[in-house]
């Protein structure tokens, strides 16, 4: 496969979006936008399991189900999270709304919101924007500034298959409260592949799982997150992309490719970070050992201070290691900082300090550690802790 320069979530056949700037963002940025495809999509979404969930989950989680759905509006600087009943009605609205502008019905439009959890959605200027977005090929790129909240950049993407049978495109978005189990804050993908309905959702599963659901920011979930796929099979290619099919391999990995993407691009731009930390961890007896040793480690707030402080000390690896969970023999782990081993059979290895602090410094911090007892590995990705983290945090509603 092939990653597209300047991809998007509209790289794939068939899909236009855009956005607008709707009043709802304390800054006056783009914050509100639409994916749109020109005929209907096989769809697929993955949602927050957070116990209290926000109105646009509700709303999607219950449409989807059907397994179609032809396009999605979202905005920014509103949650809408925590409202009761007039929540779900303004969600409903929104779909409405969109729907008229599209010409189609409100239950084929799948809603997202992000921002401010407890504050009612200003549907007035909703509707007004609704109106003002101009749907493009190239306006994928609008949409994705457009979810942004504490987010410093844009996170998008495109791959294409080696033979041009199909492309898959997505956006993100992502800076703070990202601990998901299942997605992260807001993700939107899209694919002119013809896909049977069953498998989109498999694929979609086994893609977040060793993505989204392996980064952490701050150990906080959101009521919001949501992960959305529309297919639209626009690609030319005929029959339909199944399990046990040739090109089912190669759509897995691309989908794959396109998520470890995103969700590297969320834990780099953490609120406050200035360091992506990468945590591989091997040998494990379970693949569920190693996900969870690996995010155990990557979200442990003194191993993020640690890294911030470019301060090798490993024992804080090593004990948010022990309260994982994971299966683990101390006396057989191997450690590695930056390829530089810090421990070997559970006991220090003599390491020149000032080397590894020298390697911290750099933008990406790789941990890897070798619990020698099984064929299983994970990746989880993290970023450090900073005092920005803090200042932004106590200001977020002022």
């Amino acid at each position: 496969m092939k990653t597209l320069p300047g991809g998007t979530v509209t790289s794939p056949r068939g899909f236009l979006a855009g956005a607008t700037r709707a009043g709802l963002k304390t800054k006056g940025d783009l914050d509100l936008g639409i994916l749109y495809s020109e005929v209907s999509c096989v769809a697929a979404g993955l949602f927050t399991t957070n116990r209290i969930k926000a109105a646009p989950v509700i709303w999607c989680q219950r449409h989807i189900a059907a397994g179609k759905s032809q396009a999605i509006v979202a905005n920014a600087g509103c949650a809408n999270a925590c409202i009761g009943e007039q929540g779900l009605e303004d969600a409903a609205e929104m779909a409405r709304l969109a729907a008229r502008r599209l010409g189609i019905e409100p239950q084929d439009v799948l809603v997202a919101s992000t921002g401010v959890i407890g504050e009612r959605l200003p549907i007035d200027l909703i509707g007004i924007g609704i109106e003002r977005v101009a749907l493009s090929q190239e306006g994928g790129h609008e949409l994705a500034r457009a979810i942004l909240t504490t987010d410093t950049c844009t996170k998008e993407v495109a791959v294409a298959a080696d033979d041009d049978e199909f492309t898959i495109g997505g956006i993100a978005k992502g800076s703070g409260m990202i601990h998901p189990n299942l997605g992260t804050l807001l993700c939107f993908l899209a694919t002119d592949a013809a896909i049977d309905a069953h498998f989109l959702e498999k694929a979609l599963g086994e893609a977040v799982d060793t993505s989204f659901n392996m980064v952490t920011v701050d150990g906080d979930t959101s009521p919001n997150d949501t992960v959305l796929i529309l297919a639209n099979g626009t690609s030319g290619v005929v029959g339909s992309i199944g399990e046990g099919t040739k090109q089912a391999e190669e759509f897995q990995a691309a989908l794959t490719e396109v998520c470890n993407y995103l969700a590297r691009r969320i834990a780099r731009d953490g609120e406050g970070a200035t360091r992506l930390i990468e945590v591989t961890v091997d040998g494990a007896l379970t693949l569920d050992d190693a996900r969870v040793a690996a995010r155990t480690i990557a979200g442990s707030p003194l191993v993020k201070a640690a890294v911030h402080g470019c301060d090798p000390n490993w024992g804080r690896i090593v004990a948010a290691l022990g309260r994982s969970g994971a299966e683990i023999d101390g006396a057989r782990i191997d450690l590695f900082l930056n390829d530089i081993r810090l421990v070997a059979g559970g006991s220090p290895h003599t390491f020149d300090e000032e080397k590894v602090r020298a390697a911290m410094r750099g933008a990406e911090v790789p941990i890897r550690v070798c619990l020698n007892l099984g064929d299983f590995a994970a990746t989880a990705w993290g970023c450090d802790l900073s005092a920005e983290y803090v200042t932004i945090n106590s200001e977020y509603t002022t």
